[in-house]
């Protein structure tokens, strides 16, 4: 965790790769912008807590999207504080109609708590976070109720999970449908012609290199359109790092049967790779192992990222 001040009272807190990335706004009514993911809700606590902020007097919670490594603080925060919360419209339709598979919590059989969406955003929206107006900019393709937030005042741009330094997030086209990756290239070329000094993407460091993150999300995603499995084969196994991280440690004689009872494996390697479950799941595991993303410990599974 790394707390950092971006702007007078304004902070980037900088998490593993379990939680969202988050944002505070130090006043005597702080503003957030995400929340982590639930099981990590006590390093959120003292993360908001280092900056000098009182989380029990929050006034405003903004979400990026309803991922649950983003909105995973926003019950707590909310019963704590009587705070109002933000989201992008489509994110507040899911989140009123307690909608687990649009948010992909059953989908990916993750932990998170339905709140209460008071405030509805749309693109184009100005927002104000204490004293520092942000543009909404809705960018669908990770999610569907994406958005990122730009400063123009200090060529800030907030990217969430719509743009990274080196990588992408993952692409669920089983959710988000087939016309993803065509929404996330159109998302990627609309913020390409924004004026941006420094980057602070949902996951990772800040960066400078705004034209090299959008020239390497592209070929991404062009890479992806060309080659579909290629998607499969990143969703596989960023979420089993990302399950690895959930549950800190799984039985290696048992992982495999896990899996083949969640929605998100049958149904991704059906799409992709027509069956053949147990090869997809030793290929990839034997993949993460060889990189040492993933390493076997007394018969468990453990991941070397951090949470």
């Amino acid at each position: 965790m790394r707390v950092l001040e971006i702007l007078p009272d304004f902070f980037f807190i900088q998490r593993g790769f379990l939680n969202g990335n988050h944002f505070v706004y130090r006043s005597e009514k702080p503003i957030l912008v995400d929340s982590g993911y639930v099981s990590d809700f006590d390093h959120t606590v003292a993360s908001i807590k280092e900056t000098g902020a009182d989380i029990n007097n929050t006034s405003l919670i903004i979400n990026t999207h309803c991922h649950c490594d983003h909105i995973g603080g926003n019950k707590l925060i909310q019963q704590a504080s009587g705070c109002s919360i933000a989201l992008h419209k489509i994110g507040k339709y899911f989140i009123d109609m307690r909608d687990g598979w649009s948010t992909w919590w059953s989908y990916y059989v993750q932990e998170a708590d339905f709140f209460d969406c008071q405030i509805e955003l749309e693109d184009e929206d100005d927002i104000l976070i204490g004293p520092y107006e942000f543009k909404v900019i809705y960018t669908p393709g990770h999610a569907s109720d994406g958005i990122v937030l730009y400063n123009h005042d200090h060529r800030l741009l907030i990217s969430s999970d719509t743009l990274w330094e080196y990588d992408m997030a993952v692409m669920t086209t089983r959710i988000e449908g087939s016309r993803a990756l065509f929404c996330m290239l159109e998302s990627i070329d609309r913020i390409s012609k924004l004026t941006v000094e420094t980057i602070y993407p949902g996951h990772g460091s800040e960066f400078k290199d705004f034209d090299g993150a959008i020239n390497r999300a592209r070929s991404r995603i062009l890479r992806f359109l060309k080659d579909p499995s290629l998607v499969g084969h990143d969703l596989i196994k960023k979420i089993i790092v990302y399950t690895l991280m959930m549950k800190r440690a799984v039985n290696i004689s048992t992982f495999y049967d896990y899996l083949m009872q969640t929605p998100w494996y049958v149904e991704t390697v059906d799409l992709y790779f027509s069956g053949n479950y147990g090869k997809i799941y030793k290929d990839a595991l034997d993949e993460l192992i060889e990189k040492e993303i993933v390493y076997e410990t007394d018969g468990h599974l453990s991941t070397t990222v951090t949470p």
